[in-house]
Parts: C-alpha cells; structure tokens; sequence
C-alpha cells in the first residue's frame, strides 16, 4: 500500500522539474562567450551550479557520443554548459549537445531534452586548450536536479579531456543519439564524464557558490556510486536549507592531485584559474589539499607545502574571493604513512589552524581522527583503507564546516 504513493511522489517529482526545465522564460538578453559574474542592473548573475576538473583522458574516439549524469546544486535559470578540449592537441568539433533531466538510466523525463546551440549554431568547435560556453536555456533548473548532458563528436581525436573518476553512472554509444530520450541506445555505462567541466545558471545577484579544490577525498573515492555522498554533496545540501547566500558547491577535486607537483592532474597551483577562479559567482574557495604531496615521499616539507597555500590564498584574495583552509586528515595505517611524513602533517596543520592566513578554517583533522589514536582515522568514518572516508564520514566532514565561515565578506 506505501510503494504506490512512493513512485507517484517521484514521478511528480520528475515531471515539475521538466516542466521548470522548458517553461520559465528568460529575459531577452545578448550574452558574451563567458558569462560576466554580476549584472548589476538586472539584479541577477551566473553561478556555477556543477563543476568538474578537466584531465588529460585517453584518446578522443570520431562518431562518439556520450551522455552524462550531474547533480546540481544551485537552483536558476538559463542553463548553460560549458565543454573543455584543455588538453586536447588539436580542435573537436561538437556536432549535438542535449540537455535534459534523468528518469531513470540512461532514459530520459519525457519532453526535458532539449538542443542547447552555441552562438547561434548547432554545433561548435572547440581549438585545443581552450573550452566554450553555450548559449543560455530558456527555463529553469531547480537544485539537486540530476541534469543529463548528451554530446556527440564527428571528429575527436588525439587526447580527450574529461574527469575520469565521477562516482556517478554515465552512458555511451556510438553514433548521434543525443535528441533521444529514451535510453535504449546508450548501452555502454562509464564511470567518467567527458569534455563537460561546468554547468552554470543565472540566479539573484546576491546568490554565490563556493568551490571544493581537493584531492581524492574531494572527489569522492569511496563514498558510495551514484548517491552523491561526496562531502561536497552533502555540503551542498546543508546550504539548501540554510539561511545563507552561498548556496552553489562546485566539486573540483582530482584523485592523487598535489598542490605542488604535477601528476594525477595538473597541480593545485596550476589548475587554479582554470577550475576555481574562472568558474562564476563563485564567493568561496575551500582548499582542502596536501595529503598527496606529504605521502610521496619526495622530498616536500611542511614549508614547501605552506608556500603553496600561501600563493593559492593570495591570488583567490587578489580576485576577491574568501578563502578557507581545512586541516590535512589522519591516514596512519594508509601503506605510504611513516613518522616523517606525520610531522610534516602536523606542522602544516598548525600553519593552517593558527597562522590567520586563511579567512575561515574547518579542522577536517579534528573531525575525522580517532581519539584513542589521533595518527589515525575513526574507525567509524574509515572506509577500510584509512585515508579515505566512508559515507558517514563525508556526512560529518560536511556538518563540521561553519557555513558562516564561507562568506567572509571580502
């Protein structure tokens, strides 16, 4: 007697949040290739309402299509995308790119796709290096939307860019079967999302978002598939029903990623303007990073790793945005851990509790440790391999984050 109201609730879910998709209309506006971050005069503004880190991926495949499931956060109107060839050593053309919102799988909610155009056009090519926005949807998105973007390529090749560890089912196939809703085409399910880095709406002007500049722990690695049980996720609920005006979470964590060196990813000093400080409306960035440089064992000391921080706080303050600094967590038990390393750990620690560089702080360490054995992860957080937390841990990293905190008002 209860699954039947259940599945209706859903269904009406699903249905209102197509109709939001295609119904609100938006103001009659020319819009430059990059959205601005404010327009004064009509009150409103982009933000980034879903975003990923763009990578170097395997190579590009011609007559590929790929449809992707986001989550996302913000609620607003005139949705627009925005598609990376960052690493990319030639142009990839985009022939068909769909937006709609998920039903189930691969299938779609019935008359929720709908053709997003690029300057006009169809299609847009997109020269190595550099990304494109398109053009702005008429109609609104609420938040916690699962919006599916559906891109074909007649021509990729050479290095495709994409975020290879999205904790989130997505589908391929071959051929253009972007207009589709059904799902009967997109058989091949992936793990990765690939040439979409941002999805942004226009919402008040008093509205902003904050992004998540982390490793692994940022990107999810072993919270649970498809829930969207990512700390950031679950911050990202928490401003939902918060009085605040931060209310976009832009997740843009790599696993294995340094803010020094290079390798899984562009360093966090690198990748920077690309993935937070181009991103719009953004008010807050939360840098969460570190572990990766300590447990290299190359030779990085907790000085190295405090200049880092230093050159990343000061160049989000140069264009105006908060910055907030969370403590490196426990990991003794992880097969990269010595004593070496944990006082690097614990050093770099202090800087970012007690220096007064970061705006506000969130002692994720606090949170996380055991208090029995404070080298080491609370077993109940601990997904087994004692660096990275379960579910209940992201929740708790999450609530322990002082929402206040996230505008500093810079």
């Amino acid at each position: 007697m209860t699954a039947r109201p259940a599945r209706l609730r859903r269904g009406l879910a699903l249905v209102m949040v197509a109709v939001a998709l295609q119904a609100v209309p938006a103001q009659a506006r020319s819009e430059p290739a990059v959205p601005t971050a404010a327009s004064a005069s009509g009150g409103s503004h982009t933000v980034v309402t879903w975003a990923a880190s763009a990578d170097r991926m395997g190579d590009g495949v011609a007559g590929r299509g790929y449809r992707m499931v986001v989550h996302t956060s913000v609620a607003g109107g005139e949705l627009r995308i925005r598609l990376s060839n960052a690493f990319g050593d030639r142009p990839v053309t985009f022939d068909s790119v769909y937006a709609g919102v998920q039903k189930e799988g691969a299938a779609l909610v019935p008359r929720s796709n709908r053709r997003l155009t690029f300057g006009g056009g169809r299609s847009v090519t997109v020269p190595a290096g550099a990304t494109a926005y398109s053009d702005p949807l008429t109609g609104g998105l609420p938040a916690a939307t699962n919006l599916v973007v559906s891109i074909h390529s007649p021509d990729a090749a050479g290095p495709a860019t994409g975020h290879g560890l999205a904790m989130q089912t997505s589908y391929a196939t071959q051929g253009d079967h972007t207009s589709e809703e059904s799902g009967a085409a997109w058989t091949d399910t992936i793990g990765a999302w690939y040439y979409l880095d941002a999805v942004t709406v226009r919402t008040g002007a008093d509205t902003s978002a904050v992004v998540a500049l982390g490793d692994s722990i940022t990107d999810g690695w072993a919270s649970t598939t498809d829930q969207n049980r990512r700390w950031p996720d679950y911050l990202a609920r928490r401003l939902q029903r918060a009085d605040t005006t931060v209310k976009g979470v832009a997740n843009e964590g790599i696993s294995g990623n340094k803010v020094l060196a290079d390798g899984a990813g562009q360093s966090a000093l690198k990748r920077l303007q690309r993935d937070v400080l181009s991103q719009p409306g953004v008010r807050t960035v939360f840098l969460f990073e570190g572990v990766n440089d300590i447990k290299a064992h190359s030779g990085v000391t907790a000085q190295d790793l405090i200049a880092g921080y230093r050159d990343i706080i000061d160049r989000a303050h140069a264009a105006g945005k908060c910055v907030v600094g969370a403590t490196v967590g426990p990991f003794e038990g992880w097969s990269e851990w010595d004593p070496a390393g944990e006082a690097v750990r614990q050093e770099v620690n202090q800087f970012i509790k007690d220096s007064g560089e970061f705006d506000a702080v969130t002692d994720f360490d606090h949170i996380l440790r055991s208090p029995y054995d404070q080298e080491r992860m609370l077993p109940f957080f601990d997904s087994g391999d004692h660096l990275h937390p379960n579910d209940k841990g992201m929740q708790a990293m999450a609530d322990a984050v002082d929402l206040a905190g996230l505008d500093c008002g810079r």
